[in-house]
This record gives C-alpha cells, sequence and structure tokens, in this order.
C-alpha cells in the first residue's frame, strides 16, 4: 500500500482529498469534527516535509450550484486552529483565483478550494472537470475514506492525472489495515454487532460475516423484522415486510454454519415515536397494537454483553435503539460499554462509522475503542467484498 510516508513532500503541492462533510448547526458552528481531526496527521506530515497543501472537500448535498449553506468558507477558521498552520480560501474549486492562490502557496500553507459538489460535474465523475482539480497539485493524495465507495471526480478520476504521483493519506491507510484486520486476520471469538433501523442496508454484510464471525447480535429496528418472521407479534415496530422471508434465511444459514444469531427477547416499548411518549417494557413477541419498540430491554443486554464479554474481535455497526432520544438510549450505551470493557480485557474493537461512531462519540467513549471508522457506508461496501473506486484509483 503506497501511502504518504514514501515520499518527500519538500517544494511539492499536495492535492489531498479529504472528507470534510462535518455538521454545521443554524449558526455555522462545526458541532463534531472528528472529520477535521483526522485529517490533521496526514496535513502536518506534508507541511513539515516542507510542503504546501490544496484541501478538496464536498459538504452536504447542494442541489443547484453555490449556496452559502454549504459553504466550506465556515470552517477555515477552525481548519487553521487544528493544524496551526495559515489557511487561505478559494471560493471556487476550479476558478483562475483559485489557480493563482494554490500556485503561489508558500511552504506551510493549507488552500481549501470552495465545496466540490457545487458542481455536477463532480459526482457524475467528470474527466475534463477532474483535470481542472488536477491542475492544483504535484502529487495527489487520498485520505477521504468515507467517500472511497463512490466513483466521483475527486476521489477517483483525479488520479487518472497523477499516474506516478498518488499516494493513501493515513485516514485511508489505517481504514484499509484496520477493515482488513477484522475480516481477515480476525482472534476468536468474532463477534459482530448488527444494528439499525432495516435489513435491507446491511443483507450482504451479514451474510459475509456469516462465513468469519462466531456471533452475530442483532439490534436496532432491524431486530423486528425477525421478530415478525418468527410468528411475532410487534404492534407498530418498525418492520420490512419484504425482507420477512430473508430474515428466516439468515437465521437457517447461521444455524448451518454454526454462528450463533443472537436476537433480543424483550424490548424498551413506547406508544409514540417521540422522547416523551408513555413508556413501557414487553417481550419481542408480543408488542402490544399501538405500541412500538425503541430500545433492547434488560434481558436483551445482559444477553449480549456477556457475548461481548466473551469476544477477542468484535465489528459493531449500527445502534440498538433510537439512542438519539435520552429515554431509549440505554442499550446503546450498555453495548458501547461492553465493548469498551472487552477492549480493556485485549480485545480489538472496531466501530463501524455513522451513527455507530455518532453513539461512541455522544458517551464519550471513543478514545476507549480500538478504532472508530470515519466511513459508514464505504466501510460496509469494503467489508462486503466490493472494490472501492477510490482505493483502486490509487492501486492500479
Amino acid at each position: 500500500m503506497k501511502t504518504i510516508d514514501s515520499i518527500n513532500f519538500q517544494g511539492k503541492r499536495a492535492l489531498i482529498r479529504v472528507d470534510f462533510n462535518v455538521p454545521l448547526n443554524a449558526e455555522f458552528q462545526i458541532t463534531d469534527d472528528t472529520r477535521m481531526q483526522a485529517a490533521v496527521p496526514t496535513i502536518k506530515k506534508i507541511l513539515s516535509d516542507g510542503g504546501s497543501v490544496v484541501l478538496m472537500s464536498h459538504l452536504g448535498r447542494p442541489k443547484e450550484g453555490p449556496v452559502d449553506k454549504y459553504s466550506l468558507n465556515h470552517i477555515v477558521k477552525h481548519l487553521s486552529d487544528i493544524t496551526a498552520a495559515n489557511v487561505l480560501f478559494a471560493n471556487d474549486c476550479i476558478s483562475e483565483d483559485s489557480y493563482n492562490k494554490s500556485s503561489n502557496l508558500k511552504v506551510g500553507e493549507i488552500l481549501l478550494l470552495e465545496n466540490l459538489r457545487f458542481y455536477k460535474e463532480e459526482e457524475k465523475g467528470d474527466e475534463a472537470f477532474a483535470e481542472k482539480l488536477a491542475k492544483h497539485g504535484d502529487v495527489y493524495v487520498n485520505d477521504a475514506f468515507g467517500t472511497a465507495h463512490r466513483a466521483h471526480a475527486s476521489t477517483t478520476i483525479v488520479a487518472k492525472f497523477f499516474p506516478d504521483a498518488k499516494v493513501f493519506g493515513y485516514v485511508m491507510a489505517n481504514e484499509l489495515k484496520n477493515a482488513e484486520k477484522v475480516m481477515n486476520h480476525a482472534d476468536r471469538p468474532f463477534t459482530a454487532i448488527m444494528g439499525g433501523a432495516k435489513v435491507s442496508d446491511k443483507i450482504l454484510l451479514i451474510e459475509k460475516l456469516l462465513d468469519t464471525v462466531n456471533s452475530i447480535i442483532i439490534g436496532g429496528g432491524m431486530a423486528y423484522t425477525f421478530a415478525k418472521a418468527m410468528g411475532g407479534s410487534i404492534g407498530g415496530s418498525l418492520v420490512e415486510e419484504d425482507k420477512l422471508p430473508l430474515a428466516l434465511q439468515l437465521i437457517e444459514k447461521a444455524k448451518v454454519k454454526g454462528v450463533n444469531l443472537a436476537l433480543p427477547v424483550d424490548s424498551i416499548i413506547a406508544d409514540a415515536f417521540n422522547n416523551d411518549a408513555n413508556i413501557s417494557i414487553a417481550n419481542n413477541d408480543s408488542i402490544p397494537d399501538g405500541w412500538m419498540g425503541l430500545d433492547i430491554g434488560e434481558n436483551s443486554i445482559k444477553t449480549f454483553k456477556d457475548i461481548i464479554g466473551n469476544s477477542k474481535t468484535i465489528l459493531w455497526n449500527g445502534p440498538m435503539g433510537v439512542f438519539e432520544m435520552s429515554n431509549f438510549e440505554n442499550g446503546t450505551k450498555q453495548i458501547a460499554l461492553a465493548v469498551v470493557e472487552a477492549t480493556k480485557n485485549g480485545a480489538f474493537s472496531l466501530i463501524g462509522g455513522g451513527d455507530s461512531a455518532a453513539a461512541v462519540a455522544k458517551f464519550n467513549l471513543t478514545d476507549d475503542v480500538s478504532y472508530v471508522s470515519t466511513g459508514g457506508g464505504a466501510l460496509l461496501e469494503y467489508m462486503e467484498g466490493k472494490v472501492l473506486p477510490g482505493v483502486a484509483a490509487i492501486i492500479n
């Protein structure tokens, strides 16, 4: 794997694709800078070599060209603070002004280009647009794992214009190394914790994991599809009616392969999808009409904690309930604490991006697990065995 460690950047401009798609509040303040912090070691390595850096990223999903709400100008000051560098800003990513700024960068300086997605050509993977972006650097560095599963101009196509000068940054290298460790070199017992809303989002990964894990813990909304498939009454809980046969197939496959498929036995239920709703407890197969399961119950937590506690490798992707609401966060919190405890006892724990990463951050446990991925969808696809365009563009 060719990384930035293979290059001395003295006198060179590095064009780095980063993932600075960070959440902003109504006052345009960053509410979670995890993705920005993750890119700092890559940036600092290049600057300390005596190079300069041009950063490109997207922010949000602008539909019709430039709009202030999605301008990367809002993050310039924070970027300067966390890198301790002089950060310039180009209010267009391919304008003459942006080229003047990038070609006149001094050693130790950073130029942040405006949101790539203000151009539709970015998501279309337009080659002419990628060629224009390529003018900003001497070396192309892809450090945006969160977008590596997209064949966009800045994540994949631009690499064509750096045939002998394209490398991975530290974020990408670490993501790939840790995913590879879990999927191909896991110490056993190996437990996967799958949560979130839909079985359909995780089908391919669950099927792949059935060949490698000892246990799969199922939580979150997807658990009610399994419960209904087995003949249970789930009230108004989330369910994918068209996936009921699939749920039964997965249960059968787990039996055949000797995998412990652990499903919740009880739930915290509510009479509305609201933190202030009336709350009760029910077995997963007997939730009354008019009620819905929004978190796993104490018996499920105990069973899941026992499995996690005996594990040497843990992959966690997806929460156990609606952890964003305080009355339904306990299941996710208790599983997070169990993963932390197992990690302290020598297990390797990989938190699979997205809501799982947000959950460990909410409970201030990010530093207590082995690795937190910055890419939800990209990690899922990589673990499913798919080739990520952003990875292939550097390797090939």
